[in-house]
């Protein structure tokens, strides 16, 4: 049985990779769990339980902070903003209902490791962009700071920028700090109905050279649409195109947009709830999660230019049956394939070097990921640069060894 060492604050989380460094152990860092499923499955001998380390140490609305430890469940994070009319804009994912686990278990921490940002990605950027500063402990057991409260507050290289996106590799996040930005008065989404893929990637281009400032740009397929449009025509598509701020912007921007796009088919207009709704169902790609049990169809998260991204749908789809759903105007696509030896990997990692981009296996068995190149094989120099890195924070390989490449 995997020993679990719960911490309590972060001087636990220090003694434990100390124990662990002394003792020749490997270590797994969790929060609440709920993306263990991604990446290569680890083989560690001690569970480092963060979900101890929650709660928000300092939120300050007028100066757009916030600080929490790792551990806090991101719904208490969004709900505590919500009050004070605020948001995460990089619309953080949750992962759960995708991978077989429970809806809202994701931690601040997680998903700052993780990189995770939604549909608003577009305009707002990555969590990486809003990530200001933290207080860690890398893998030679030693705490260490990066970054503040304000935007520009770092002289030379930062650090969170290293660690968001680094899955728990390098170092255990204690404690991190955020901007948060004013959540917009309202939203309306308009919809074009039966276009598709290749001309709906055209419209959603078209959409977003308009003058409307669009923050979401979406395609559903046909079977998957009336998963987040039940009132949807049935085998029709569904591309969603996302207008947020003050009442009467909304207005005037709407008509703009409907105007751009009638030449496209057929509209239809989302109020403020049910465009919400249909945007967290994105958000989240629940769509995909209702496809049997976790595991049963491999499913891909692939980023590539928006104008590329059918081609790049076009090519796998000819070699293996899938089915796709784009968000980030075209930009990322998340396909689900048939289930295969290698989980579409060859077919998928081929047509990513044809069009450009990367790709991540999501959804997959364990014994599949363990032998697959989840997050795909790096060119030479950069893979030396990862094991550099992964060699100044982590020299003895105590965290998530293994979690993105075998052998770092």
């Amino acid at each position: 049985m995997t020993t679990i060492l719960k911490a309590r604050d972060a001087k636990d989380v220090e003694a434990a990779v100390q124990w662990a460094l002394a003792e020749g152990k490997a270590l797994e860092v969790v929060g609440h769990g709920s993306k263990r499923a991604l990446g290569r499955p680890t083989q560690t001998d001690a569970t480092l339980d963060l979900s101890g380390l929650s709660g928000v140490s300092l939120y300050e609305p007028e100066e757009l902070v916030l600080s929490a430890k790792a551990g806090t469940p991101l719904e208490e994070i969004e709900a505590l903003l919500a009050s004070r009319n605020q948001q995460l804009a990089f619309e953080p994912m949750d992962y759960g209902p995708l991978l077989g686990a429970s809806r809202g278990e994701a931690t601040i921490g997680g998903v700052l490791a993780a990189n995770l940002s939604g549909p608003r990605r577009l305009t707002a950027g990555a969590a990486r962009d809003h990530f200001l500063g933290a207080t860690a402990v890398s893998g030679r057991g030693e705490t260490f700071k990066s970054g503040g409260r304000v935007v520009k507050n770092v002289t030379g290289y930062d650090l969170c920028k290293l660690l968001a996106g680094s899955w728990g590799t390098l170092a255990v996040m204690t404690d991190v700090t955020l901007k948060t930005l004013p959540r917009p008065e309202t939203e309306t989404s308009l919809v074009v109905r039966g276009l598709p893929d290749t001309m709906a990637v055209t419209a959603m281009s078209v959409a977003m050279g308009a003058p409307c400032d669009i923050s979401g740009a979406a395609f559903l397929p046909a079977r998957l649409a009336p998963r987040v449009l039940p009132d949807l025509e049935p085998g029709a598509t569904a591309t969603l195109l996302r207008l947020e701020g003050v009442v009467p912007s909304v207005a005037h921007r709407l008509r703009i947009l409907t105007e751009a796009m009638k030449t496209f088919g057929a509209l239809a207009v989302l109020e403020a709830e049910p465009s919400r709704s249909a945007w967290r169902a994105i958000r989240d790609v629940t769509p995909l999660a209702a496809d049997g049990p976790a595991g049963t169809f491999p499913v891909w998260r692939i980023g590539t230019a928006p104008t590329r991204g059918a081609d790049l749908a076009r090519r796998i789809a000819e070699r293996i049956d899938a089915e796709f759903m784009y968000d980030w105007a075209g930009g990322l696509i998340w396909a689900v394939l048939a289930p295969s030896d290698d989980a579409g990997e060859a077919i998928v990692r081929e047509a990513v070097d044809v069009s450009g981009g990367h790709a991540m296996l999501v959804r997959a068995p364990a014994a599949l990921r363990a032998v697959v190149p989840v997050f795909g094989p790096e060119e030479t120099a950069l893979a030396e640069l990862t094991q550099r890195v992964k060699q100044g924070f982590d020299p003895k390989g105590v965290l998530n060894p293994g979690r993105m490449w075998a052998g770092v």
